[in-house]
């Protein structure tokens, strides 16, 4: 800061140098007011560039982490619907098995065994109503067909196939049951198959056995889509903790602590008054050498 010299009075410099200490107690009053009205840290590149540049690295980051993290929602629920289906199904196949034990036995006469059945038909009719109406955007979850060798599926869930091309997984055939494998649909059971429990017996045993197996795939298919769902939560609690700390970072750099700029705030208000009246004094301060003339 220059010298002053109150005798020279063409050049005011005491009220020069008051004039910048205002100058730049007001553009320091004006940054941390807007900060204050903003909650950023950093409103204008010129600030801290270097800052804006990493702050805007980890907001793309942790945008990207949010819609991840979205879509892994949307996939669990997804799931979870293909999973209900799964299960209704199950409690089904459970009841067909019951009700096909009852047709073993000798306990019971021939119309009994004709009611279950029918029973059994009207069952295994429900399976493909479950099977086709379990859908989630428009696609068939649990239904779908192989083709011809390939092992690829018309199913949404793309897990139903075995990545090496061969033998499928759990996929309902539309109105027809499991795919078990390329050309070979349904889950191990027709309605003519069902029939054959009417005549008691090793028949209705063996309509039993196909139930049993028909069972354990729909049980495979629930292991699967739950192991799958386990894995997408493990996934969400990971990108979680990553959105979290992404963040943080993106916080400590972009934007304001409210308390300390308030602090600062109150600080350069003052200031701004003491600059005002400082320079109001450095303006009057030349007058004194009039006396020299008296």
């Amino acid at each position: 800061m220059s010298g002053v010299d109150v005798t020279r009075v063409a050049g005011n410099i005491g009220a020069l140098n008051a004039l910048n200490s205002l100058s730049y107690v007001n553009s320091q009053l004006s940054l941390h007011q807007t900060r204050l009205a903003t909650g950023k840290k950093i409103n204008y590149a010129y600030e801290d560039p270097a800052g804006l540049n990493l702050a805007t690295t980890f907001d793309v980051r942790r945008q990207g982490l949010q819609i991840a993290l979205n879509s892994i929602g949307d996939s669990k629920n997804m799931l979870s619907t293909a999973e209900g289906g799964l299960r209704k199904i199950q409690d089904i196949l459970v009841k067909m098995k019951n009700k096909a034990m009852e047709a073993i036995g000798d306990t019971i006469g021939q119309s009994e065994r004709d009611a279950i059945v029918a029973q059994l038909q009207e069952y295994a009719g429900e399976i493909n109503n479950i099977a086709s109406q379990t859908q989630w955007n428009g696609k068939n979850l649990i239904s779908g067909s192989a083709n011809g060798g390939t092992g690829t599926t018309t199913s949404a869930l793309s897990f139903l196939v075995d990545s090496s091309g061969g033998s499928v997984g759990f996929s309902f055939g539309s109105n027809r049951g499991f795919v078990t494998a390329a050309g070979t649909t349904g889950l191990g059971f027709t309605t003519t198959n069902l029939a054959a429990a009417s005549a008691g017996g090793t028949s209705a045993k063996n309509v039993s056995d196909q139930i049993d197996s028909a069972l354990n795939r729909v049980k495979t298919g629930v292991r699967e889509v739950g192991s799958f769902m386990a894995r997408l939560t493990f996934k969400e609690d990971s990108l979680t903790v990553q959105y979290t700390n992404t963040e943080a970072a993106y916080n400590r750099i972009m934007n304001a602590n409210m308390a300390e700029e308030q602090v600062e705030s109150s600080k350069f208000s003052i200031l701004q008054q003491t600059a005002t009246a400082m320079l109001s004094q450095a303006n009057v301060a030349p007058q004194f050498i009039l006396s020299l003339f008296r």
